[in-house]
C-alpha cells in the first residue's frame, strides 16, 4: 500500500470536514479544556500497530509514546536525550495518568532482528544500542527454549521484553511511589496481529492470557 503526501493532505481535508465543522466539536472541547487522558500507552512505531486504532479510542483518550519495539529504558542518573523517559515523566507527573500499558505485538521487526542475529550485532547502530535494553529477554528465551523454532523464540522474546519494560518503569521513583500508593497501575499487553487477539500479562499465573 502506497500513501503519497497528496493523499495524506486529502485525508486531512476529510478529517477537518468531519471534526471541525461545528464549534462544539470534540477537538474544540479538547482545545478549551486541555487533554486529560487516564491511560499512557508505550507502543511500537510499527505502522501496523496504531494504539488508538487497535483499541478503538478517540482523540484525547490515550497519551501515546511510540518507539522501536515499545521499550522503556531504566532510570539513568545522567543528562542526555531521553525522549521516551521524558514523555513518561510528563504523562505520570503532569497529566497524572492512572494506567500505563506497555503494548507489545507479534512480528516485531526489532525483536526479530535481536533474536535472529543472536544479540546486538552492530554496536555503532542506534537501533542496536536501543535493542540492547532487552538483551536479557533474549538470553532468557535462549536458555529456556534452546530447541524452539525461531518463530517461537521471537514470540517469547516479544512478550518477555514487555516484562523488562515493566520492571524498568519501576526504577523511576515517581512511578514506583504512585504504584505503591495505588494511584497508578502498570499493565503488560501483547497484540497478536496474526490472530487478532489481545493478551495481558497475569502476574499471579506468570503468563500472558487472552483479555
Amino acid at each position: 500500500m502506497t500513501t503519497s503526501p497528496q493523499q495524506l493532505i486529502q485525508g486531512f481535508q476529510r478529517f477537518r470536514e468531519q471534526h471541525f465543522a461545528h464549534k462544539d466539536s470534540m477537538f474544540q472541547q479538547l482545545v478549551e479544556h486541555g487533554q486529560t487522558p487516564k491511560t499512557l500507552v508505550v507502543a511500537c512505531c510499527d505502522s501496523r500497530v496504531d494504539p488508538a486504532l487497535v483499541l478503538d479510542c478517540a482523540p484525547g483518550d490515550l497519551f501515546v509514546i511510540r518507539n522501536v519495539a515499545n521499550l522503556v529504558p531504566p532510570s539513568e542518573q545522567r543528562a542526555g536525550h531521553h525522549g521516551t523517559t521524558a514523555a513518561i515523566e510528563y504523562g505520570v507527573c503532569n497529566l497524572a495518568v492512572e494506567h500505563i500499558i506497555v503494548l507489545g505485538h507479534a512480528h516485531c521487526g526489532g525483536i526479530n532482528t535481536l533474536v535472529q542475529d543472536s544479540g546486538v550485532s552492530n554496536a555503532d547502530s542506534f537501533i542496536g544500542d536501543w535493542m540492547h535494553l532487552v538483551e536479557s529477554a533474549r538470553l532468557s528465551v535462549i536458555a529456556d527454549m534452546p530447541s524452539a523454532s525461531l518463530a517461537e523464540q521471537v514470540r517469547a522474546c516479544e512478550q518477555r521484553a514487555i516484562l523488562v519494560s515493566l520492571r524498568n518503569l519501576m526504577t523511576f521513583q515517581w512511578v514506583r511511589e504512585r504504584v505503591e500508593n495505588g494511584t497508578l497501575t502498570l499493565h503488560g499487553w501483547y497484540f497478536d496481529i496474526e490472530q487478532g487477539q489481545l493478551l495481558g500479562y497475569n502476574t499471579s499465573a506468570g503468563l500472558f492470557e487472552s483479555l
